[in-house]
């Protein structure tokens, strides 16, 4: 990691500038991983006090879409993780990946857009003129969490997607040169697949319940 980074003051070696590169994306993950467990563990105490119910919530819930969408994210997460590669090695192949990865983010939110319509039209929604095909108290804060989870979820994946964007113009502009500046796509590379790693946890949680 050393010989790919420009050394930037305060620092005077690469080494530990890339280290503490690494470590900013990691503790600002940890402060992402405390919002999300708290809508996770929030999901599984329903699941656990209302089985029936969040059984119920679920089994309505569009499943193979969301499946779909699983796969468009995790093969984001392999498009971003040949960018950094290709980063490490210099060159603009990263721009290509980068972009792969963009186009791959932004299939994700137009499915889940796509999804949050059918919800909507079937009254599944907790939101003005839906809503009525919720069966009562705990489906309606079933779908509470999946609103909050799922919106929160879908607006860290839009900041990714910026971010990629910008990687890729930087890198196909050369206004970020590689390799040495291939750290900054390995620390946004570790965003991502952090919030595919939050998808891969959500999906479970909502739509699989059994």
């Amino acid at each position: 990691m050393s010989a790919l980074t420009r050394v930037r003051e305060p620092y005077d070696d690469p080494g530990r500038q890339a280290q503490a590169a690494m470590m900013g994306i990691y503790i600002f993950i940890g402060t992402e991983t405390l919002l999300f467990g708290g809508l996770f563990l929030t999901i599984a105490w329903l699941r656990l006090e209302h089985p029936d119910q969040v059984v119920a919530a679920s089994k309505a819930m569009h499943w193979l879409l969301a499946g779909v969408n699983t796969a468009v994210l995790l093969t984001s997460s392999a498009a971003v993780a040949m960018a950094a590669d290709r980063a490490k090695r210099g060159g603009t192949g990263a721009a290509w990946w980068l972009a792969a990865a963009t186009l791959l983010g932004l299939g994700f939110l137009v499915l889940k857009v796509y999804e949050y319509a059918l919800e909507y039209q079937e009254g599944l929604l907790p939101v003005a003129a839906s809503g009525s095909a919720l069966s009562g108290p705990m489906h309606r804060l079933f779908m509470d969490l999946y609103l909050v989870a799922t919106g929160i979820h879908a607006v860290h994946l839009s900041v990714g997607i910026l971010l990629m964007i910008g990687l890729a113009l930087g890198v196909l502009f050369r206004k970020l040169p590689l390799p040495q500046r291939a750290i900054v796509v390995v620390v946004c590379g570790v965003y991502w697949h952090f919030v595919d790693v939050i998808w891969i946890l959500l999906y479970p949680l909502l739509y699989l319940a059994r």
